[in-house]
């Protein structure tokens, strides 16, 4: 799991790339053609995963009524396996680590600093920062993030922390927050792609009090 730390203060963020990338240098820049082109291939995944196990419950069916109970084993199958990748996917904005309750408050300020009012109250709720960034809005928890690219029904979610995981929550938010800033395509170059595919599968598999920031950031892209 990749790990983007040590972000510049907010006065330098711009136009610099994240010195994290030099981890990965096999890894192609993620862009937004990058991200189209990724979908496409989690979707042909999704389908080689998924039709041979709806083929073979039809052909049960077909050929031996009485195979019905193999036949439906089957279609669980091809039902679970695109809902394990949602989960992995959900699982990138779950909390994570110690809470550091001593911290949290002084934290919740600093990064309440960094974002507007509206997003202020979002991670009030929720415990998530929204952020516009060029290739779409994004949703920042602990541990990863959320992407939601314009005029698509399509999410990416990014498996990425700060390697101190002794901070409070909101000082990895923070982090993740200004690496993201300082070096949007870097930051997704550098994170671990999790699951690209519909935000609803995402949704079911979030707690509840997460989901109204999943349906904030899906409404402003």
């Amino acid at each position: 799991m990749a790990a983007p730390t040590d972000a510049p203060a907010p006065a330098e963020v711009g136009g610099s790339a994240l010195a994290e990338l030099g981890q990965v240098p096999w890894r192609e820049r993620t862009d937004e053609r990058f991200l189209r082109r990724y979908g496409r291939i989690w979707l042909c995944w999704t389908v080689a995963y998924s039709v041979p196990f709806l083929v073979a419950a039809l052909c049960l069916m077909v050929l031996e009524p009485l195979a019905f109970p193999v036949a439906l084993a089957s279609l669980v199958h091809a039902w679970v396996i695109p809902e394990l990748y949602a989960y992995r996917g959900a699982s990138v904005l779950r909390p994570k680590g110690p809470r550091n309750r001593e911290g949290e408050a002084v934290a919740q300020g600093l990064l309440g600093d960094l974002l507007g009012h509206d997003a202020r109250e979002l991670h009030a709720c929720t415990g998530l920062a929204m952020e516009r960034g060029g290739m779409g809005v994004w949703l920042v928890g602990e541990a990863g993030a959320l992407l939601f690219p314009p005029r698509t029904r399509r999410v990416h979610c990014f498996c990425v922390r700060a390697t101190d995981r002794q901070l409070p929550p909101s000082d990895r938010i923070a982090h993740l927050l200004l690496a993201l800033r300082t070096d949007e395509g870097g930051f997704a170059t550098v994170a671990n792609h999790a699951f690209a595919g519909a935000p609803w599968r995402v949704r079911r598999r979030l707690p509840p009090l997460m989901r109204p920031a999943l349906d904030a950031a899906r409404s402003a892209a």
